[in-house]
């Protein structure tokens, strides 16, 4: 239960939060390897054999989430792939329920995602989640991911927050351990951030399956 009388700010990621990182998975370990395939004339397991090791070397660097450091790696218009399968986005269970009940307590939302701002433009413009938010911040913005201190540096230097008022919501446990080091004192985590996969148990964090659970107090 989230002590909601001490919360001015909440922080919320997009995919796997907001969002069903099912879209994302099946983006970068299927509908990718299936076009790269397509181009270089090799079989879907031939593909996924050279690109997902390739894949997990950049995650949690800045480039791991850049659509244009992939267009070029891969001479694939990542982008474009995107925007081909957009119509898949989809919001996870009762996130319009709570960014209702966030924006009628008054208090400040604000979007941080690791996503470059191309597949974020795509995913805001299928979801129309935008206009819930005071802020759009993407990692992009400032050169390091939300792994880094620096990102949460930056970002409190833009933003003002006050560590111990702010929540901040999000599937990665990397990025709450940053958020942790960075001194932000309301931490949960989402337990079943792909809608297509089991539920995940998370010992480090207070986590939710779905956003009603945060809602009480609000």
């Amino acid at each position: 239960m989230i002590e909601w009388e001490n919360i001015d700010t909440v922080l919320l990621d997009m995919d796997g939060t907001l969002l069903d990182l099912n879209f994302d998975n099946h983006f970068w370990l299927e509908f990718v390897p299936l076009r790269y395939a397509q181009k270089n004339n090799l079989t879907l397991e031939q593909a996924k054999q050279h690109l997902i090791p390739q894949f997990k070397k950049m995650e949690g660097k800045l480039e791991w989430y850049c659509l244009d450091y992939w267009s070029d790696c891969l001479t694939l218009d990542i982008t474009a792939l995107k925007a081909e399968i957009s119509g898949l986005v989809s919001i996870l269970p009762h996130v319009i329920e709570f960014l209702e009940g966030v924006k009628q307590s008054s208090r400040r939302l604000v979007l941080v995602t690791n996503a470059h701002r191309n597949g974020l433009d795509i995913k805001m413009k299928e979801t129309c989640l935008h206009h819930f938010f005071e802020q759009i911040i993407s990692s992009h913005d400032y050169g390091f991911p939300k792994e880094d201190q620096r990102f949460w540096s930056q970002l409190k230097e833009q933003q003002a927050f006050n560590h111990n008022k702010t929540l901040l919501v999000d599937d990665s446990l990397a990025v709450l351990n940053a958020a942790q080091s960075f001194g932000i004192k309301y931490l949960v985590s989402i337990s079943k951030p792909d809608s297509q996969q089991a539920i995940r148990i998370i010992d480090n964090f207070p986590a939710i399956e779905d956003f009603r659970e945060l809602m009480i107090g609000l």
